[in-house]
């Protein structure tokens, strides 16, 4: 039997490119035999095209509520941050990926790091700006040098900078809230960068995959031009110990059931230098991971993290599609009835 399945990108972050990119990708691996696909874009400006034709609004919401599934393929704000979730939560739909209350709380850096630490994960220390908050002078001693200032909902790197001296911070709290009002000021720690993808099974069984360390050659830090013009290089499986690869795996884990995920997941880890300093307030082992953040629809092209980790798992691409379509489908059926729309 085909499934009827909306691809829904696009957008109105600035994230816009990435998804038609990870559309892109999605729409290329579908199985034609196995899905009826129909594609439905959202454009900068907010406006909506179903199959490439202009719609409207209430045509485009027929179009998802007629799916047996969608997969939202969206990045960053008004797609991955639970807005989009809650749309399709009350069309009644099966969707891919996570729900609301893990989509939102994903998005907001500060509010995962609270909810991540609350578990006993450890992550690092930072100080979150209310629009026109300044850095005061205790948390700058505090937190030292380098720091990374972040737009607290925000994806892809965009508007981070580091500042590695405190003249810079100015500049960079300007370009941070050039996409979120809202920032994080966070002490850079010092180590390995390692990615884990979580994926859920239509069984329900939750698994973590090989770690994935990246390095980057030109760059400061693993920023937009680094991950989507070739600056960077993924090493799949990390070299660690056996220990360290489970550890990383079993607090991936973690951190997915500490966010209520469902679908997938990514966590970004440090991996800390042994003689370091990180100024996380972690009193425990220095060798546990440090998490710097999540991603609760990662980027989706073949060539990103994510699709990466599970092809080195043995499960490619398709297959990957297949197995959160199905598990989207199996929670639809299995959650508490309620009536359409709800």
């Amino acid at each position: 039997m085909t499934v009827r399945l909306a691809v829904l990108f696009g957008g109105r972050s600035g994230e816009h490119d990435v998804s038609r990119r990870s559309a892109e990708s999605i729409l290329a691996h579908l199985d034609p035999a196995a899905y009826q696909v129909s594609e439905v874009l959202i454009e900068r400006d907010g406006q909506w095209r179903v199959n490439g034709d202009p719609a409207t609004f209430a045509q485009a919401l027929r179009t998802l509520g007629d799916q047996d599934v969608v997969f939202p393929a969206l990045h960053g704000p008004y797609g991955e941050d639970g807005t989009v979730q809650s749309m399709l939560e009350w069309l009644g739909v099966a969707f891919v990926g996570n729900g609301v209350f893990a989509s939102a709380a994903g998005m907001d850096k500060p509010v995962t790091k609270k909810l991540l630490a609350a578990d006993g994960l450890r992550v690092a220390d930072g100080v979150t700006l209310r629009p026109d908050e300044d850095l005061s002078s205790r948390d700058q001693e505090r937190l030292g040098l380098p720091v990374f200032v972040k737009p607290a909902r925000a994806g892809s790197s965009l508007g981070v900078s580091k500042v590695e001296q405190w003249a810079q911070l100015p500049a960079a709290l300007r370009l941070a809230r050039e996409s979120d009002a809202k920032v994080l000021v966070e002490r850079a720690v010092r180590g390995r960068e390692i990615d884990v993808g979580v994926l859920q099974h239509p069984d329900g069984r939750v698994e973590a995959g090989p770690p994935l360390e990246i390095r980057v050659a030109n760059a400061a830090f693993f920023d937009y031009d680094a991950k989507y013009d070739g600056g960077a290089v993924f090493h799949i499986p990390a070299q660690l110990d056996p220990g360290t690869t489970r550890l990383l795996q079993d607090r991936a884990v973690q951190a997915f059931h500490a966010l209520g995920c469902s679908g997938l997941l990514r966590v970004d880890f440090f991996l800390p230098d042994s003689d370091a300093d990180h100024g996380t307030g972690w009193t425990g082992d220095y060798r546990e991971p440090v998490i710097n953040e999540v991603n609760t629809f990662p980027g989706f092209t073949a060539a990103s993290q994510y699709p990466q980790i599970w092809q080195r798992a043995g499960v490619g691409y398709s297959a990957l599609l297949d197995i959160l379509i199905q598990g989207a489908l199996h929670r639809h059926d299995t959650a508490s009835p309620c009536p359409s729309p709800c």
